[in-house]
């Protein structure tokens, strides 16, 4: 066995088992520790129904994508028909990849929902003693779908390399065997589309419905048990934040290494290091944030933030020094691609100019959406003349929020393309990923420590207690917000470096065909003079705008079932607001959960058909054009969608803190309207915009043989 498949083999075994630590950890500390009885049976009521929506959530969810994973599998099969590849079914292997990597994604989600959910009530019961140890049980906690997540992806990529290469025939050229692998990523990226916008769903949905008439009618405190909507709330959090934002950067993870390797094949035909360099950078990230976690600790509450900001800068570092002498080792010393000649330092500068660009957009992100800075002061400012002016000033921020970091990932991508071509754009969107454990990690903690506020509420504990909690919870609503913009970034570079995997791909396969021939290059043929190519740019300019339409009107139809049933418990239950009646929080659940699966299907519809449809009616070309449209406006939407949603929500917060009249005050409801607006643009269609650019990006790859044997049937 080459050295480099046991290192990553063993990296990603240790990631896994540094998963089960932590959550043993989390798992080891008593659920009612130091409670009174009445408290603790409080607690563990309400942690069960929070654990117990959530779980009940994913198990309906994937009842239906199991029935989509099949379905899908099976016209993969069907379609993808390489003529080169006598004797070997492409489409069934592609299949196998696309049904393993959708696996993986599920099993990621499922592990860190059950440690989220678990670590929510120890963090509240931790939170008694000092906010150190309520910060390292929700750390650890997010560090489970961290290293778990990490090491399953570069664990499936490698196993699902090492089986294709063992039942394919060995004389298999390499870059057919890559791109059958792309199905891997194609499986987890569909599996993200679904987790990422029905949790967005769900959980805008019982937000808004909890804040509309909680908050606003009834003049009620957030997580206030009174409120029919609370539980759904706490599960929405969890189905939303932990396994949307898992299968989302795990989609982004296994995609832009595959759009590497389907490159790679190229460039390093005869050499299995080159080749697996792109999983080696996922791996080594594993120790490296291990290594960064055990060098910070809190011990006060003026610590937390700084704490989760130092933990992106100490890793970022870290990988910057360990990817030097791993890209020295398995990179050689020079190597062709496209008849050019580039080198391994330059490789190594391709993935320094991602991981500086990511920490850049995470920073900027930080500065336009945290209530430390002016931007979101401003926002807050504005509510004294109202929600309207309120709402105004939010997207004038989001607009304005796009360019800073849209420079800088430009610079990323002239950077990366001068010193490795396409290649080098894969390894940038790597580069940006080389710190995703800790990313997660940090993501995953935003809402474990929000849960435990609000169970903390619901409980009744010591206002001490929430206080504690509330500092985790600002903290992680601030990298939260970096999280968002890391992702984007991510999704945007990834989503460049599919889209040249893509052309590199049909490429190859449109020199076999004889009206083709072997010097046609197909990145010559895409011209804006084409009028396929410029008016398929003009369509896929507007796929973002639809999807994202699309989503924010299901989380409003969703919201609407949501608003109907919470007055209709206060106003048919007696006793409520006087804490005498019971809310019946399964029922809004209940609600949040069909409303989220029925929503979800259109969206997925969109984005899953219109590369199909497209590349069968028009070709490769017109494909192409798609894929450059959407990049472009999803990527420049998406962050402007998530930092609007981020301001609001953070504007809201600075009011609730006693600045310019605090709760219950004027200016705190306008802020409330703008945090409502803002909500589904934040955490549904911001971020499932990552999805769209990504998946269309890697089903197209997928499907390119699908494209060129028989796409462009309307063009002749």
């Amino acid at each position: 066995m080459p050295g480099a498949v046991l290192i990553i083999i063993l990296l990603s075994l240790f990631g896994i088992g540094v998963a089960f630590f932590y959550m043993k950890k989390v798992m080891d500390i008593p659920i009612d520790l130091g409670l009174e009885k009445e408290e603790s049976d409080k607690l563990k009521a309400i942690h069960g129904a929070i654990a117990e929506g959530a779980m009940a959530f994913l198990k309906q969810e994937y009842k239906v994508l199991a029935i989509f994973m099949i379905g899908f599998a099976v016209v993969i099969a069907l379609l993808i028909d390489d003529h080169h590849t006598e004797n070997v079914s492409e489409g069934i292997y592609t299949a196998a990849a696309f049904l393993f990597g959708a696996l993986i994604s599920i099993v990621s989600g499922y592990i860190g929902m059950k440690v989220a959910t678990a670590g929510n009530a120890r963090t509240t019961v931790s939170a008694r003693n000092n906010i150190g140890d309520a910060f390292r049980v929700a750390l650890n906690s997010g560090a489970v779908m961290g290293f778990s997540l990490v090491g399953l992806a570069s664990l499936g990529l490698i196993v699902i390399f090492l089986v294709m290469s063992a039942i394919l025939p060995e004389n298999l050229p390499n870059n057919v065997l890559m791109e059958i692998i792309a199905g891997f990523g194609l499986g987890g990226s569909s599996i993200a589309l679904f987790a990422r916008v029905g949790g967005g769903i769900f959980t805008k949905a019982a937000d808004v419905g909890a804040d509309l008439v909680g908050k606003v009618e009834k003049g009620i405190p957030e997580d206030d048990p009174r409120n029919p909507a609370v539980i759904a709330d706490n599960v929405g959090d969890n189905v939303g934040d932990v396994a949307g934002m898992g299968a989302d950067l795990f989609g982004s993870c296994a995609e832009s290494t595959c759009a590497a390797l389907v490159i790679s094949a190229l460039a390093f035909a005869g050499d299995i290091n080159g080749m697996l360099y792109p999983i080696m950078i996922t791996a080594v990230g594993i120790p490296i944030s291990l290594l960064t976690k055990v060098l910070v600790n809190v011990h006060t509450e003026e610590q937390v933030a700084p704490a989760l900001k130092r933990l992106l800068m100490i890793s970022s570092a870290l990988m910057a020094v360990a990817m030097y002498f791993v890209t020295a080792a398995m990179i050689p010393d020079t190597f062709i691609i496209n008849e050019n000649e580039y080198t391994s330092m330059g490789v190594y500068w391709c993935f320094l100019s991602g991981l500086i660009s990511g920490l850049a957009v995470g920073l900027l992100t930080e500065y336009y959406t945290s209530d430390q800075y002016q931007p979101v002061k401003d926002i807050a400012k504005s509510c004294e003349t109202g929600a309207a002016t309120n709402i105004i000033f939010g997207l004038a921020l989001g607009y304005k929020s796009t360019v800073l970091p849209y420079i800088a990932i430009a610079i990323s991508i002239f950077v990366s393309w001068q010193l490795a071509d396409m290649y080098g754009i894969a390894i940038a969107s790597l580069g940006m990923l080389g710190t995703l454990v800790i990313a997660l990690s940090i993501d995953a903690y935003g809402p474990v420590a929000d849960n435990a506020g609000g169970i903390a509420e619901m409980v009744g504990l010591d206002k001490e207690v929430r206080r504690r909690t509330d500092i985790l919870d600002s903290a992680g609503n601030t990298t939260a917000a970096i999280g968002k913009g890391f992702a984007i970034g991510a999704a945007i570079l990834t989503s460049l470096a599919l889209f040249g995997a893509f052309l590199a791909h049909s490429q190859n396969l449109m020199r076999e065909l004889p009206e083709f021939g072997a010097s046609y290059v197909l990145v010559n043929d895409i011209t804006l003079l084409d009028p396929i190519v410029f008016t398929s740019l003009f369509l896929g300019a507007t796929l973002p705008f639809l999807f994202s339409a699309m989503t924010m009107k299901s989380v409003g139809a969703a919201a609407f079932d949501m608003i109907e049933e919470v007055r209709r418990q206060f106003r048919e239950i007696p006793g409520i607001m006087e804490g005498q009646g019971r809310p019946q929080y399964g029922q809004c659940v209940a609600i949040s959960t069909k409303a989220a699966l029925r929503e979800m299907i259109a969206p997925g519809v969109l984005i899953m058909g219109t590369p199909l449809v497209v590349g069968f009616l028009f070709g490769v070309q017109a494909v192409a054009g798609i894929l450059a449209g959407s990049l472009v406006t999803g990527g420049v939407l998406a962050i402007a969608s998530s930092n609007s949603g981020g301001a609001w929500d953070n504007a809201k917060k600075y009011i609730e803190a006693g600045n310019l009249g605090g709760k219950g005050s004027e200016e705190h409801k306008a802020a409330v309207v703008g945090d409502t607006v803002g909500d589904p643009l934040k955490d549904t269609s911001g971020p499932s915009l990552n999805i769209l650019i990504k998946l269309s990006a890697i089903l197209s790859l997928v499907f390119a043989p699908f494209f060129v044997n028989y796409g462009g049937i309307l063009l002749g």
